[in-house]
Order: structure tokens, then sequence, then C-alpha cells
């Protein structure tokens, strides 16, 4: 039975004690399957996320050629064990000028990004698609920085869909990338450089101390390019959302807070929202850019549930994913009751008390998850379209509903009809 397509989260009524298993991290997964099909012999990736954005990937690789077999994780259901027979730089498949190779992207940033910049070293032609949103966010920057490498690219306005035109390695090509808009595009050829040849100089926001850059460069230098094993952490930014309802639990009214943990917490700081775990108070001024990536998002929802206004501050490069989620939280907060100031890339949130919205999501999976999160803790929150959660993590509502301690314990209503769903009924599929 699928997850209904209205849901509402009733709000917890007692302290839970919860250690919670999370999938893994949607960055490193997609970044890890390119480095394994340009790996020399197999790579055996554990761990890796399996969720839209990630087979997107999967089956874009295998279009391209690649032996990827998947397997499943006992230790996550939405986990899988993937080994992909990586081929040294060389690309089994391609297109011709009358009849391109096919890509289709969804509307996975990283994969459309990363695979822009993989096709390069194939020989043919390659046209990379998505859905709509995908055909509206940014590509420029990328499509910019290949020609100077010396690959073409066929785009009437710098975005998806495009024509890439793969003529192998180029030893000692040079370009320049800018990340004022994503980041995405450094770590899409800073993963093919090495065995393309290519010297890549990243400019723009924060360029040299960019944290997704930083991932890109670390798992670059860690991954086994000879072949071999490699462990996918957990995604913090799935955590966070946990995380938050653990906070939440701070401000209930008999002051016994909720034991909330994640398993296998990330060890390294390859995740910016890793940082996410370490402090059971927000500051009052966070930014995108130096303190949290997208559980920037968690922090802004909850928010309104603290003691003192709190300024998120450098919010840009929201207004260019999933949706346009800057408007977006402004928007579905104000509708619970908040007060929340809009200036330029800053959001200002006041603390003040909430009631029930249905929330609108966009199709997009972060606004689902923090909203269902703030659900916890204020009644009346009704979601829709919640299935948009299999982007990065279809059991997300089976998480929130499982009884302790794999899961938070809660109740999750059919919105139109008021019937309790059971967790078996929560996957998003």
């Amino acid at each position: 039975m699928p997850l209904p397509d209205f849901i509402e989260i009733v709000p917890l009524d007692k302290p839970v004690c919860a250690e919670i298993t999370v999938p893994g991290s949607k960055s490193i997964t997609n970044r890890a399957l390119i480095l394994a099909a340009l790996a020399e012999g197999e790579v055996t990736l554990e761990g890796a996320l399996w969720s839209d954005d990630t087979q997107v990937m999967v089956e874009a690789l295998r279009h391209l050629g690649f032996d990827v077999r998947v397997e499943s994780d006992p230790n996550e259901f939405c986990n899988r064990t993937i080994n992909v027979t990586g081929l040294c730089g060389r690309i089994p498949s391609a297109g011709t000028v009358e009849k391109p190779l096919e890509l289709f992207v969804g509307n996975a940033g990283t994969a459309a990004r990363f695979l822009s910049a993989l096709v390069c070293l194939g020989n043919g032609v390659y046209r990379l698609s998505g859905v709509q949103r995908m055909h509206e966010r940014p590509q420029a920057a990328l499509f910019k920085a290949l020609p100077e490498l010396g690959y073409r690219v066929d785009s009437p306005n710098d975005k998806l869909p495009a024509v890439i035109h793969g003529t192998g390695l180029r030893p000692g090509a040079k370009c320049t990338v800018s990340i004022e808009e994503s980041s995405q595009f450094a770590s899409g050829l800073m993963l093919c450089a090495q065995l393309g040849g290519w010297d890549v100089k990243v400019v723009g926001e924060n360029a040299e101390e960019s944290p997704y850059v930083a991932m890109t460069a670390k798992l670059t230098e860690a991954f086994p390019k000879r072949g071999g094993k490699f462990q996918i952490e957990p995604d913090a930014s799935s955590g966070s959302y946990f995380l938050a309802a653990r906070w939440l639990s701070y401000a209930g009214l008999d002051a016994k807070a909720s034991s909330i943990h994640i398993k296998s917490w990330p060890k390294t700081d390859w995740q910016m929202d890793a940082r996410y775990g370490h402090s059971r108070e927000l500051d009052l001024m966070i930014s995108r850019k130096t303190d949290l990536g997208d559980s920037i998002m968690t922090a802004i929802v909850i928010a309104p549930l603290g003691f003192a206004p709190i300024q998120f501050v450098d919010l840009g490069r929201l207004r260019l994913q999933e949706c346009e989620r800057v408007t977006a939280l402004r928007t579905e907060l104000t509708k619970c009751g908040a007060k929340v100031i809009e200036e330029g890339d800053t959001l200002t949130v006041y603390p003040l008390q909430l009631h029930g919205a249905e929330i609108e999501t966009y199709n997009d999976h972060r606004m689902a998850m923090c909203f269902a999160i703030l659900g916890l803790k204020v009644p009346g929150i009704k979601i829709k379209n919640p299935a948009c959660v299999k982007k990065t993590f279809p059991n997300f509502f089976q998480k929130l509903a499982a009884p302790p301690p794999s899961g938070l314990g809660a109740t999750i209503l059919d919105a139109k009809t008021g019937r309790r769903l059971g967790v078996e009924e929560l996957f998003a599929d």
C-alpha cells in the first residue's frame, strides 16, 4: 500500500529513548560511484544510499556500459552494497551526433553535474536531461569550464537539456570554475581531473574553504583507486532531523529530554552537517557558508520554538536547489504562525507559539522532513506529498513511526481519513 499523499504528524506525548540508523550519505555515495567507475578494477561500496538520486546515478553508469551490481544491506533497508567494475577512465558506451546517448538525471544535481564532467572522458556524444526543475537549475559555470578544457557543450541557455561531446583525456588542459551558484560544478571536475589530466582552478564564494569542495578533495585522496572496499558513512543531513527531535524535547513541560542518538555518527569531517550533532543549542547567527549545509533548513524550521531571535545568513544557494527554499521556508513557517523576516539572503526567525497548518512541500524532500519533525511538537502539522522523501530517505516516515529503540514511536495519520497508518504503509516508493 503506497504512502498516502496527505498525512498528519501527531506530537510525541512522552520522552523517547532511541538509537536510529540513517541511510548513507547521498553526497558521498554519488561521488564514490563516479570514482569507482574511474578506478582500476572492482570497487565495493558498503553502506551506499539507495534512493532516487543514487538510483539515477547507478542507472546512468549502467547506460554508459559500466558493470554495476547492487545487493541488499542487512544493517539498513535503504542502503545497498554496490559493486562497480572501474575501467580506469574508459567509458564503454557512447552515442553519435545524429543519435546521442541519452542520460536521465531526474532532479539530482549531483548526477547532472558529475555526469557532465564524466562523459567528457568518453568518445562520443551524450545528451543529459532531467525533470523540469532540473532544467531550471544552474549549469552555466560548468558549461563554461568544459569548453576551456577542450570539450564541446551544446546548450541554448547553459542549462539542461544539453549535448556534450566527449573526446577522451586531455592531459595539461586547464580551466577555471566558479562555485558561486553551486560547489557541485567544481566537484564534478575534480572527480575526473586526475584521470582526465585536467588542471582545475576553483574560484568564487568561499572557494578555498568550501566544505563540499573539501569533501571531494578528501574523498578523492582516500578512495581505493586500484579497486577494493570503501565504506560510505551515514548521511549527517538525514541524521539532523532526529537530533532536532531530541532538541525539541528539551522544551517539554516535564523538563525530561528524550535520549535520541544516531548509530555510527560520522567520525570524519567530510560532511559539513556532521557539526549538527555537536551542540544542544542553536547559535543566534547560523551561516549556510560556514556552519551548516542542508541541515540549516532543519534549524530554521525548529527555530521559532527557541528562546531568542535567530538569524540564518548566506542562504542564496538554497534558492537554486530542489525548490526556491528560502521563500518556501518563510511561507510555510508563516502558515504555522511564525514570525519570519526575509531580507536579501537572510531569514530572521523569532520565538513564537506555533499552530498546525497544511504544509506544501514543493516536491522537496527536505521540506517534507523538516516540517514532519516540527509536527512532533506542534499539533496539526499536515504534510502534502510526503513521498517526495524518496529522493534521499525513502523510509524516513517509517523511522518516525517505528517503536523505540529503532524509531521514535510517533503516530502518523492519513490526513484525509484520520486513520492511523501502520509502519508498513509509510515507505515512500
